[in-house]
């Protein structure tokens, strides 16, 4: 049984961290987040770190010494990371860091925007974020402007948006202000 629990943790925390690596890549570059949420990662990688606990008991060769060794150290470190992310974002939340503003869908119902002032306070500067909602828990941001307060919001058509002035074209992907 030992054998499995080997296998399975060290696999779910592989998995785990290309998710959390993937997060991190598509927020840097804008990207879709396809990831789940940090708080699921989180307990993801508490499941590899259970599992890699009973699974340690796997003696049978280096390789799976090695495997068990691996597991329990990198999930003990990725959960660490993911509950310090958790516990910013709850914190900076608290604070009304992120406030929603509104949600616009286009005239077909095809693209939902979802927009966000956001406020660093002290450690920065505040302006309005827009994302775009895709299936699940998928988004994109789309619109990043600095020093403003309010959104103005203009359908052109189904698939193109004026955003302050700004044209978007999200049948191309486009986006502003990064």
């Amino acid at each position: 049984m030992a054998q499995r629990y080997n296998s399975w943790a060290f696999y779910l925390m592989l998995i785990c961290l290309g998710l959390a690596s993937y997060s991190v890549y598509s927020n840097l570059n804008h990207g879709w987040q396809i990831a789940p949420p940090n708080y699921v990662l989180s307990l993801i990688s508490l499941l590899a770190f259970i599992m890699g606990m009973i699974g340690f008991k796997d003696k049978r060769n280096w390789k799976t010494k090695t495997r068990s060794w691996l597991t329990l150290i990198l999930s003990f470190f990725l959960g660490s990371a993911l509950l310090l992310v958790v516990m910013l974002s709850f914190a900076a939340s608290a604070i009304g860091a992120n406030e929603y503003l509104k949600t616009v869908q286009s005239p077909n119902d095809h693209y939902t925007i979802d927009f966000y002032r956001y406020d660093a306070g002290a450690f920065g500067s505040f302006g309005v974020r827009g994302e775009l909602n895709g299936p699940l828990w998928f988004k994109k941001r789309i619109f990043y402007q600095d020093s403003i307060e309010k959104v103005h919001v203009e359908w052109k058509d189904s698939t193109t948006v004026y955003i302050n002035e700004h044209l978007l074209d999200l049948k191309e992907g486009e986006t502003y202000g990064y």
